[in-house]
């Protein structure tokens, strides 16, 4: 577990914990359990695209393009408003420069960090699972290319890969020992 100093400004009364990590990592499984833990609410950002679009998000992206469904994650994540919530976001939530600042004014950014072996071990669904890749891109290329971004964005980081319950002990800790 890694914290930074600087966490910027954050508003009075918008206390979130915004979950960012790559696909599989774990996001919403330790989000929701985080949320039980810490008697918050809590809200999946894929849902909500979901729920915008009418459709799943493999289906966004098989039928709409990987760019319309960038444009829809990029205005879903940028409208979150909401207080004393848990939010799992989707892997690629920290494409978008402008959401993810407005995610960090409402809270603290936890990066759930995993190996690259284990992301592939758990990622068995990645062409039905609604993975925002390019056309060709493998799970090793996205995976240099977003952690540099998880880790740009994160206001702490918690190493996982063990069992969820662990991973959300660790991350109650690091949050308590930010003052969170």
């Amino acid at each position: 577990m890694r914290g930074k100093s600087d966490r910027g400004e954050r508003k009075r009364g918008r206390d979130n914990i915004i979950l960012i990590g790559m696909p599989a990592c774990g996001k919403s499984v330790t989000g929701v359990i985080l949320a039980k833990s810490l008697k918050m609410n809590f809200l999946d950002t894929d849902l909500l695209i979901q729920e915008k679009a009418g459709k799943g998000l493999q289906d966004i992206i098989n039928q709409e393009g990987i760019c319309i469904f960038k444009e829809l994650e990029e205005s879903v994540l940028t409208s979150v408003d909401v207080e004393n919530t848990v939010i799992a976001t989707g892997g690629s939530a920290v494409y978008y420069d402008a959401a993810m600042e407005h995610l960090k004014q409402s809270g603290i950014v936890v990066y759930i960090e995993v190996s690259l072996p284990v992301i592939k071990k758990r990622l068995r669904n990645i062409k039905t699972r609604g993975v925002a890749m390019e056309k060709g891109q493998t799970i090793d290329s996205l995976y240099r290319a977003r952690v540099p971004l998880y880790r740009k964005y994160a206001d702490l980081t918690v190493r996982s890969g063990r069992h969820v319950e662990n991973t959300v002990e660790d991350m109650m800790r690091a949050l308590q020992d930010t003052g969170v």
